[in-house]
């Protein structure tokens, strides 16, 4: 099998050795209550505050080890290459569907006067009206339509959640194929850093899925259990056809051997699998109290030209005999109570990052979860996010591993 040396994911705990982030930046001060909906987001957050709270994040993860890599600086490296910058502008305003090509033809002249960093700058906080210097032409009815509307290029509130674009399975990358058309743009910028910038040695690199393909999955739905074992969500944001095409790849070019697709419930609630239930140790989940009797759970094996699927009846069963363990613990939120479980659900209690076996990062308003998981032997570490929590993703939401050492 191709492999490129650098990344390397084959657990949800080993210890943590490099991680890519996106720290919160103008994008967030662009939101308004209007247009909260349409870009995904649900409040309207204090950004310097939300910036200490992010590098708090990050420091806890330096603290232990780990490489921390952000979103920005990989692709404004990756632009100080002309015919790159180039390439990636006239991909950055097509994907954008402005509508009109003599306005698209402007913001490209535009843009092209940028340095790498402006144009990164550009591509993730937006270009507002105000921005772009007076483009001669004709009036078009787009102009009447959507005149209220002050982007020509929308801002991405949610690229700090550097989960979902991308995910590192065995030593390949899933560049994910989102369901919302709004991050779509994150997915081309990890693709840009995935094929361009050394770090991820993109031609000795397997690319396992691409952005551009029909079907969608997000990697808050993927979680890599073991060298052999990958769990997938089917959920509002991943697709059961997107799960099996990357599973079959998998087995054609991995090391991984089964997938477990978990049906969990197609609400925002449940966006995705890691916001109900993360691995927390070798034999450990945390888990929201009553969703395992709410998932169907489909064990996926490689088949000649797609999987073979056998449903499983329970998904702490699923879980025993894909890792080969006599039992497993599901620890729930909330210490099993409704109530509190629902309270800390909505401050994303569940989703927690594993920097080591038994080592977690999670909110510190989430109290009584935090003390049912040291009870029941998990090592909790505590980072502030009363305003990184309103764009609804904890901690393992806002990273994407790139690197973790084996088991």
């Amino acid at each position: 099998m191709l492999n490129g040396g650098f990344l390397n994911i084959t657990s949800e705990i080993g210890k943590l050795k490099a991680v890519l982030l996106h720290r919160p930046g103008r994008e967030l001060e662009r939101l308004t209550p209007q247009y909260l909906q349409e870009l995904l987001f649900d409040d309207i957050p204090w950004l310097n505050r939300m910036r200490q709270e992010h590098d708090g994040f990050a420091k806890v993860m330096t603290g232990r080890g780990a490489d921390v890599y952000y979103y920005e600086e990989l692709l404004e490296e990756v632009l100080k290459n002309k015919d790159i910058h180039e390439s990636f502008v006239e991909d950055l305003v097509k994907i954008c569907n402005i509508g009109n090509e003599l306005l698209e033809k402007g913001i490209i002249e535009y843009l092209l006067t940028k340095t790498p960093a402006e144009t990164v700058e550009i591509a993730i906080s937006g270009l507002h009206k105000d921005d772009l210097p007076e483009i001669k032409r004709e009036p078009c009815l787009l102009d009447y339509i959507k005149q209220e509307y002050r982007f020509y290029i929308n801002p991405l509130p949610n690229l700090y959640f550097t989960r979902d674009p991308g995910t590192v399975i065995g030593q390949g990358l899933s560049i994910n194929k989102m369901e919302m058309s709004a991050r779509n743009r994150e997915t081309m910028f990890l693709r840009y850093i995935y094929k361009y910038n050394p770090l991820f040695n993109g031609k000795n690199t397997p690319q396992w899925y691409d952005y551009n393909e029909k079907h969608s999955i997000e990697g808050g739905d993927i979680l890599v259990l073991s060298d052999k074992v990958v769990a997938i969500g089917c959920s509002e944001r991943t697709s059961a056809n997107g799960i099996e095409i990357l599973a079959q790849r998998l087995f054609e070019n991995s090391n991984i051997e089964k997938v477990l697709a978990v049906k969990i419930p197609f609400t925002r609630a449940y966006m995705h699998l890691d916001t109900v239930f993360t691995m927390v140790d070798y034999d450990k989940f945390t888990i929201y109290p009553g969703i395992e009797d709410r998932v169907s759970v489909y064990e996926l094996t490689k088949g000649r030209k797609m999987p073979k699927i056998t449903p499983i009846d329970t998904l702490e069963n699923s879980l025993k005999s894909a890792l080969g363990l006599p039992a497993i613990k599901l620890i729930k939120t909330g210490r099993g109570d409704a109530i509190t479980a629902a309270r800390e659900q909505w401050n994303d209690a569940t989703n927690t990052l594993a920097v080591a076996p038994g080592v977690i990062i999670t909110y510190n308003r989430n109290e009584i979860s935090n003390e049912y998981l040291r009870n029941n032997g998990i090592e909790v570490i505590e980072i502030e996010g009363s305003e990184l929590v309103r764009g609804r993703g904890g901690p393992r939401c806002m990273s994407m591993p790139l690197v973790r050492e084996e088991l």
